[in-house]
């Protein structure tokens, strides 16, 4: 018997090496489910609390699919309700978190974000948040530099492109676009019903996998 280890793909990059400031990828969302229910039957277990307010999150880990940088991966929590609210009693992180998981079904799905036909809108209802598990969609990966020295720098979403942008195109066919940095270079740490597009499952789970 031998072992053939012509096939391997290549190594990953060293555990906590971050991916550059500023690198569009296709990523695709996995929910990482927190034993908290959500507001419909369908999220049940789904969210995250919060350790430091009432806060609910969708704790969402990322990957990216294709590319120099494929196989990476980053994770990023969403608040869903709770939280700050503004001066009408809502949930600040949630209209943030909203603005955001439209933006990820719109590249997702190529829509235009300006088309408000009843057609776009209806591909923009979502019968529960567990339906953006699997979704496949083009983004700007930012460092985001840690608020204390005593922890490391992390990824983050900088935003999501959308069909409009020129980058979006070839990012969803897999082609390598020149990065656009957020911020400066990391620092080194100190220490370590559903919708027509969803029938039966989201219209991205049949997406390849990488």
């Amino acid at each position: 018997m031998s072992y053939d280890l012509n096939d391997a793909q290549p190594q990953m990059a060293p555990i906590g090496e971050l991916i550059p400031d500023g690198t569009f990828a296709k990523v695709r969302l996995t929910v990482r489910p927190g034993g908290v229910d959500g507001a419909t039957p369908m999220d049940a277990k789904l969210l995250k609390a919060s350790q430091s307010s009432d806060a609910k999150m969708l704790d969402c880990e990322f990957t990216i699919l294709e590319g120099p940088h494929a196989r990476r991966k980053f994770w990023q929590s969403f608040t869903v309700a709770g939280g700050k609210v503004d001066e009408k009693g809502q949930s600040i992180g949630w209209k943030i978190s909203k603005s955001t998981f439209r933006a990820m079904v719109d590249s997702a799905l190529g829509l235009d974000p300006r088309d408000e036909s009843p057609d776009a809108k209806a591909k923009r209802v979502l019968p529960g948040l567990k339906h953006l598990d699997g979704i496949v969609f083009a983004a700007r990966i930012m460092v985001e530099p840690a608020s204390n020295p005593q922890y490391r720098d992390q990824n983050r979403i900088a935003n999501v492109v959308l069909p409009d942008e020129p980058q979006h195109a070839p990012i969803m066919r897999g082609e390598t676009v020149p990065p656009e940095p957020v911020n400066a270079p990391p620092r080194k740490a100190t220490s370590a019903p559903a919708p027509g597009w969803q029938a039966p499952t989201p219209a991205w789970g049949a997406q390849p996998q990488a």
